[in-house]
């Protein structure tokens, strides 16, 4: 009996992919490893958006061989497509596969079989020239209760800082009809809440053809039809994401009030200098937008502190703007050089001190900004996905809702992937609220 196990680093397309492989591996027999189990096959699939990713995913493939003794080791992901010279530099690795072949790995396992290579054997294309949508259908995921469908990939922007266009590519999409029937397929299986993920959620479908669709075609489909209970967005640039788009959520009750928007800095000029095609106050308009049409919608941002020749006074900016605004949590990313991009070379460089600071700054004022918009649930009925047992031992359980808020409850085992109705009765320590079951209400 063959057991592997897969590592993922990084973001939700990565996990949605890691899950297709491992659905991949079983078709040809493989069984997944139990955790903290050894495996015969161990897959890395690897992150490299900042240098401390890239560390990550080097000891995340080192802590597989040592647990794993005699293991056939695969490292797939970004850091796999941008890095593979250093990969080569830790003996014992069997595969390098770049992400224009990761969907490839099981087929390649599966013929490898005993054959003897001089490893580790290296399958990497030019990322660049790969204009097809790569998918494994998947239609089980081991440890999720909402499911990632990656229909994007890639990305055309080429952001001053950014290394994800050279690993991943040009923005490649998956096909409208693909996509209904991927969501069908999950709530056949028995999902009840999909999250649609991509590396560039919001230039979907520019690249199809005979002709180009957006984003709002799909969600046009996916309200007309109805696939799934709930869908979920994943993030988005607010360049993006236009009125029509949350028209769109606000006139369907199967899409999530959730919308994440990466800002990354509230100064102009920062911004001008990152290559981010909008400004601050572009970025304000549409969270007031969604407010005004989705007063309990969860607007999470994603900001990077400390972009060479960031000042006080831009800094500051972010702050204001943040803090003004109905911001619901916030995602804060120091900055981190990436060789190969423009900002690496920039001459004006915040000293690491100065951006550990203000990421202290603007944490603060996140968890205040959570902290508020979680008390304006409480005494309300709202709907809540369970998803897993927190102690189960003593009842407990967690549940997502719509607005992205976690909520724990007493409750069953047999409550976990139901939508019930749930009545929220306070905050609980855990960063989450706390509520009570609605007798007889369900979704």
């Amino acid at each position: 009996m063959a057991l592997f196990s897969i590592t993922t680093l990084g973001c939700k397309v990565n996990q949605a992919e890691s899950e297709s492989i491992a659905q991949g591996l079983q078709k040809f027999g493989w069984l997944p490893a139990r955790d903290n189990g050894s495996a015969d096959l161990c897959v890395i699939n690897t992150c490299t958006v900042t240098r401390k990713a890239s560390m990550q995913s080097r000891q995340a493939v080192r802590r597989a061989m040592r647990n794993n003794p005699g293991a056939r080791i695969v490292v797939t992901g970004c850091y796999a497509q941008i890095a593979p010279d250093d990969i080569q530099t830790i003996r014992g690795i069997h595969y390098i596969v770049g992400n224009a072949d990761k969907h490839k790995i099981p087929e390649i396992i599966e013929s490898s079989g005993e054959k003897s290579f001089l490893y580790p054997v290296s399958i990497l294309r030019d990322i660049h020239r790969e204009r097809s949508f790569n998918h494994i259908p998947a239609t089980t995921f081991s440890h999720r209760t909402r499911p990632f469908l990656k229909i994007q990939d890639g990305c055309d922007a080429f952001c001053t800082y950014c290394i994800v266009p050279h690993a991943r590519g040009r923005s490649r999409s998956m096909a409208i009809e693909e996509v209904i029937s991927g969501i069908h397929s999950l709530k056949t299986a028995g999902y009840r809440e999909v999250v649609l993920s991509g590396v560039n959620l919001g230039s979907y479908g520019l690249d199809l053809s005979p002709r180009p669709v957006r984003l709002k075609d799909l969600l046009n489909r996916i309200r007309e039809s109805k696939p799934m209970d709930r869908v979920r967005l994943s993030s988005i640039s607010p360049l993006e994401l236009t009125a029509d788009i949350i028209e769109r959520v606000a006139d369907s009750d199967c899409f999530c009030h959730h919308f994440h928007i990466s800002l990354q800095s509230g100064d102009d000029r920062i911004l001008r200098r990152m290559r981010r095609p909008y400004t601050g106050s572009l970025f304000a308009e549409r969270v007031r937008k969604i407010h005004e049409w989705l007063p309990d919608a969860a607007i999470g941002v994603d900001t990077l502190i400390g972009f060479p020749g960031e000042t006080e006074e831009a800094f500051n900016k972010t702050y204001a703007m943040i803090e003004k605004l109905p911001v619901a949590y916030l995602h804060v990313f120091p900055f981190s050089a990436r060789e190969g991009t423009p900002a690496s070379r920039y001459p004006d460089p915040v000293p690491a001190k100065v951006i550990k600071t203000r990421c202290q700054k603007i944490r603060k004022l996140g968890n205040a900004k959570k902290k508020e918009f979680f008390g304006k649930f409480i005494g309300k009925k709202v709907a809540v996905l369970i998803e897993t047992g927190m102690d189960r031992s003593a009842g407990f359980y967690q549940g997502i809702t719509s607005s992205y808020v976690p909520v724990v409850l007493r409750g069953e085992s047999r409550l976990k992937n139901t939508l019930i109705t749930v009545r929220i009765e306070g905050l609980h320590e855990n960063n989450a609220l706390f509520g009570t079951l609605c007798s007889g209400d369900s979704f």
